[in-house]
């Protein structure tokens, strides 16, 4: 229950922009947004214009961020008004210097720490994600696969699932039932040698047929450009960075997503598309809880499977149709204000550990 004297002060050094398309900034937008005012007052920043649900929040203090000095401005700002909780810390020198300064003035403050990073199995925390762990009173992971991971490491760990903005993310009022000849495939993330858009690149040199559209920007762009153009591809758009509400309108007129990355957390695009009724063909090496294989989707252990289920979705209208139904059964299941309801609980529970 929450304490009768006064509010419970979180700190989270994530941002309230708007058009900020960051993972942990989304989420926090999305707790913050639906935390109880009368019971959480929060502190966190913005560097372009906030969103307005948080804005008019009550009992919500917004920090500017500027070109320098935001490492130190914070930490003032902390020790005028220390915080009941730190969540969602990253891997900075802004937490380091918090943790120095909690140990020496006895701070109260309990660190929420959220995990969402892919890779753990691989190489272990980051040294960053290792601190974040060890100073935390109450973690989380976003999908059932890292939190058993966490466990393993000896962290008591729960899951807590993002969920789907629904202001952006809906099924049309009618999806057309398309051949072969007609259907667009869509991806979308950012363009890293790990996101392996190059493979969407070459199976659209597959499916001259198939409209592929990819949304995003990053390092690896040019060079899928390039294939592209090398493999005679007139069949691929390149659509840039989209906002929430452009991206959702290319889910609801596309038919299938495709999303070769292998190495993820869990990412909240699954989640976004699946709610828009996709179904999607994913890679099964981080096991996101957001595709059920062979209801909702399909998870593949290989690149040519990636592209044999591919071809399964493009081929078999029946079963496009059937798994769009059923994902968008199962996004309801990833829902914002049940996150946030499981976050003040969490918030509750840490304000009840030892610092």
């Amino acid at each position: 229950m929450p304490r009768a004297s006064r509010l419970t002060k979180v700190f989270t050094p994530s941002f309230a922009d708007e058009d900020g398309t960051n993972a942990q900034n989304l989420t926090v937008k999305e707790v913050v947004a639906r935390l109880d005012p009368e019971r959480f007052h929060v502190a966190m920043f913005y560097d372009r214009r906030p969103d307005p649900r948080i804005a008019a929040r009550p009992n919500t203090a917004l920090w500017p961020w500027r070109s320098r000095g935001n490492t130190l401005r914070t930490l003032v700002r902390i020790a005028h008004d220390v915080p009941d909780i730190y969540f969602f810390p990253r891997e900075g020198p802004l937490e380091a210097r918090f943790y120095t300064l909690r140990r020496w003035l006895r701070w109260r403050t309990r660190v929420v720490t959220y995990m969402v990073s892919g890779g753990l199995e691989r190489r272990g925390p980051a040294p960053g994600q290792l601190l974040n762990l060890r100073e935390a009173s109450a973690v989380a992971g976003n999908c059932a696969t890292i939190t058993q991971l966490l466990r393993g490491m000896g962290f008591a760990a729960t899951t807590i699932h993002d969920g789907v903005d629904r202001r952006f993310y809906f099924p049309p009022h009618e999806r057309p039932v398309r051949d072969h000849r007609s259907l667009v495939a869509l991806c979308a993330g950012s363009f890293r040698p790990y996101k392996r858009f190059d493979l969407v690149v070459r199976q659209a040199a597959q499916w001259p047929q198939v409209e592929f559209r990819i949304a995003g920007h990053g390092e690896e762009e040019e060079s899928c450009r390039k294939l592209a153009r090398d493999l005679g591809c007139g069949n691929v758009r390149f659509l840039g960075h989209l906002g929430q509400g452009a991206l959702g309108e290319e889910m609801r007129h596309a038919d299938i997503f495709l999303f070769p990355s292998e190495l993820e957390g869990h990412p909240q695009v699954l989640l976004q598309a699946a709610a828009s009724g996709l179904p999607c063909v994913a890679m099964n090496s981080y096991r996101p809880d957001a595709i059920v294989d062979g209801e909702t989707g399909f998870l593949a252990g290989s690149a040519e499977e990636l592209a044999e289920k591919f071809a399964i979705l493009v081929r078999d209208a029946g079963r496009r149709l059937a798994m769009s139904q059923a994902a968008l059964r199962h996004a309801a299941e990833f829902d914002w204000d049940k996150a946030t309801r499981l976050w003040a609980e969490a918030f509750e529970r840490a304000m009840e550990e030892r610092p």
